[in-house]
């Protein structure tokens, strides 16, 4: 008894009593869900993301915030997209406080989080003295002390995803996180491995979203709108973010109230700099894996999932724009960046054979380039929008919004003939919040589970092998090597770890 967690007493209890005791919803009256049936959950990153993603989760009745952990305590030098006075705003109403961080620009930092949770419940239960919800800058110590979790939303850096998810996995936590799985394969693998591991947790990747669309697209291609699917053009106007050349040399303090090592995780010590952190650390290749990784798991999981790509692709090639110096004289020299992602990119993966038996070609575009407007377009005198999805077959060609939205087949009048409308049926996309909180307390694992996403992890990562590696890269994915150039396959995975934080 002494070593049994809440979920596996609660469980045991139920069956046990579930003869003579009345439900617990039948006593409480509707909506009500006992204490011992709702998921406590912890909250690993305090950034805007997650609070804004909280706002909506701590109203769930079936959710339990209980602890917090963020090396940052305060918003102090907080990059953010915009200043939040929306979110800061919507809070204030949440809580009942009008003042409440007044004086701040960004909401964001443990701190804050955590006085949002204990300030919510609060004001919830009518108990002003409220303060169940524990805070930590390390969550090595919240997993170490907070033996009641039962689950981890996990919303930080691209860098830290891998040891944080296996971590609670060890320590037999459900993890939901963000994307992508991790910015190294190798890491990406050892974090797949872990879930596979332990069959018995529940993982959800929140970028997961239901593929009716893409099923719609593939029903048409499977009754041969477009003949065989050849390629896949998948195009966005990011990034939106600052890309620099090289490493910062100078050092401003560190801010207070922020655990600059904890930040960096295994990443060995460096001079701290905030444009390495928060809301730009994903164009950096140390701590983030790029726009195609950021945007590219939305719209190509479901891709992968309904068309049967279940295998990394055979190779992978990168171009990109360069940045170049003019001196004095008027002479350029072209700039080699090693250490992040250019300002706009094309990505090209050949897979040999996908679920059709085919092969196809899959290409990304990003920083505003995309694919040459088709002829099917301009004869209906359109043009290509800045985001966006194109199947390519060999008798025809489908046209959709960059997540599959409204697809049809171009020109408008083969739309018309095949389909006899110039609409594609309307659907229903499932709710993800609601999808993993279920499948948590059904113990069953969720459809945009970890293991599920692994292929398209892989392949948005293998992006910045090639990238990085300067040329074409031929891959086997069986033994993870880069089999030519054999130089590449040191970016597979991190050049060196800090001690202890080794994966």
């Amino acid at each position: 008894m002494k070593n049994m967690n809440r979920r596996e007493f609660a469980g045991m209890a139920a069956a046990a009593l579930a003869v003579t005791v009345v439900p617990r919803h039948v006593l409480g009256g509707p909506g009500f869900v006992a204490p011992s049936d709702k998921i406590n959950l912890a909250l690993i990153g305090s950034g805007t993301q997650q609070l804004n993603e909280l706002t909506r989760l701590i109203t769930d009745e079936r959710v339990q915030i209980t602890s917090i952990a963020d090396p940052n305590k305060e918003p102090v030098f907080y990059r953010a997209w915009s200043p939040d006075a929306g979110l800061r705003r919507q809070i204030r109403e949440m809580i009942g406080d009008s003042r409440w961080y007044e004086g701040t620009s960004i909401t964001a930092g443990r701190d804050c989080g955590h006085d949002f949770v204990n300030k919510y419940y609060a004001r919830k239960t009518g108990n002003a003295g409220y303060n169940g919800c524990t805070a930590y800058a390390d969550f090595r110590e919240m997993l170490e002390k907070e033996q009641n979790i039962d689950a981890v939303k996990i919303i930080v850096p691209d860098h830290l995803y891998p040891t944080l998810a296996i971590a609670a996995m060890k320590k037999g936590k459900d993890v939901v996180m963000h994307k992508p799985i991790g910015n190294r394969i190798r890491e990406t693998r050892a974090t797949l491995d872990m879930a596979r591991q332990h069959p018995e947790l529940t993982t959800h990747l929140l970028a997961w979203s239901s593929n009716e669309r893409y099923a719609q697209v593939k029903q048409w291609i499977d009754a041969g709108a477009i003949g065989t699917l050849r390629e896949v053009h998948n195009w966005s106007y990011r990034p939106v973010w600052q890309q620099w050349q090289s490493y910062f040399t100078e050092q401003p303090p560190i801010p207070k109230g922020m655990d600059w090592q904890l930040w960096l995780g295994p990443w060995p010590d460096r001079l701290y700099h905030p444009n390495y952190t928060h809301t730009v650390f994903r164009g950096w290749f140390d701590f983030g894996a790029g726009s195609v990784a950021d945007m590219g798991v939305y719209s190509l999981w479901p891709l992968f999932t309904t068309f049967g790509i279940d295998k990394p692709p055979v190779s992978a090639e990168a171009y990109a724009t360069v940045t170049r110096t003019t001196d004095d004289n008027w002479a350029q020299t072209q700039v080699v960046n090693k250490v992040a992602f250019p300002w706009s990119s094309v990505f090209r993966w050949k897979f040999d054979q996908i679920g059709t038996g085919a092969p196809l070609d899959l290409f990304w575009y990003d920083g505003g380039i995309k694919p040459h407007n088709p002829p099917e377009m301009e004869a209906d005198g359109q043009i290509l929008d800045s985001e966006g999805m194109m199947f390519v077959g060999d008798k025809g060609k489908i046209m959709a919004g960059f997540r599959c939205e409204n697809p049809r087949i171009i020109p408008k009048a083969a739309m018309q003939s095949f389909t006899g409308t110039d609409k594609a049926p309307a659907v229903t996309q499932a709710d993800g919040t609601d999808t993993w909180i279920k499948a948590i307390l059904e113990r069953k694992q969720s459809p945009g589970n970890l293991l599920s996403a692994g292929v398209v992890n892989e392949t948005l990562l293998l992006a910045m092998v090639a990238l990085r590696a300067g040329t074409k890269i031929h891959y086997d994915a069986a033994s993870m090597k880069v089999t030519s150039p054999g130089n590449a396959d040191q970016y597979l995975t991190r050049s060196e770890y800090r001690k202890g934080w080794e994966i």
